[in-house]
């Protein structure tokens, strides 16, 4: 395992040890950001911004939802959202306290503010959102220190993916305008 070698060319067993943990969780974090991008190929399918999202607990997904803005008429109904709700009726209780949410991209205020009122325990997401961004991007409403929750963050997982279906969304859009 690279960068586990001391000087001596030996690894502690501990350190062994939380370097697996890291690529077990790095491993699982793709794995269900994979889930979320299949959610967001269903907003694709629908002409809905290609945005997925998942809400994982004690290993098992317990809400899925995609971008349904224009499908249901509904400000609201961005991914994140959508699983929240799901989870949230699944698990019969709205404060989803040992969840961890998987999104293809960075949360907007909306939705960083309700996982901040649910007490998700984790949120890890694909593509920064540079023009309305919510965790570190344009406003970071997780993680402030006026707030009565905070949350672990982990971004950048499956980046490259998340963006490209988002930019091949957009880039046809544009195409369709001009022709």
């Amino acid at each position: 395992m690279r960068g586990l070698l001391r000087a001596g060319g030996q690894t502690t067993r501990s350190e062994g040890y939380n370097a697996v943990l890291a690529m077990k969780s790095a491993t699982s974090d793709e794995l269900w950001m994979e889930e979320a991008l299949r959610q967001a190929q269903r907003a694709l399918e629908a002409g809905e911004v290609p945005v997925g999202a998942v809400v994982v607990c004690e290993g098992k997904i317990v809400g899925r939802g995609f971008n349904r803005n224009l499908l249901d008429g509904d400000p609201t109904a961005h991914a994140e959202m959508m699983a929240l709700r799901q989870a949230a009726q699944a698990l019969g209780n709205y404060r989803l306290l040992q969840c961890e949410m998987y999104a293809t991209l960075e949360p907007c205020p909306m939705c960083a503010g309700a996982l901040v009122h649910a007490r998700l325990r984790r949120l890890v997401y694909g593509a920064d959102d540079p023009k309305a961004g919510a965790v570190h991007s344009v406003l970071p409403v997780l993680n402030q220190p006026a707030l009565n929750h905070s949350m672990q963050v982990q971004g950048g997982v499956l980046a490259g993916r998340c963006a490209e279906m988002l930019q091949a969304f957009f880039r046809s859009r544009r195409a369709e305008q001009k022709g």
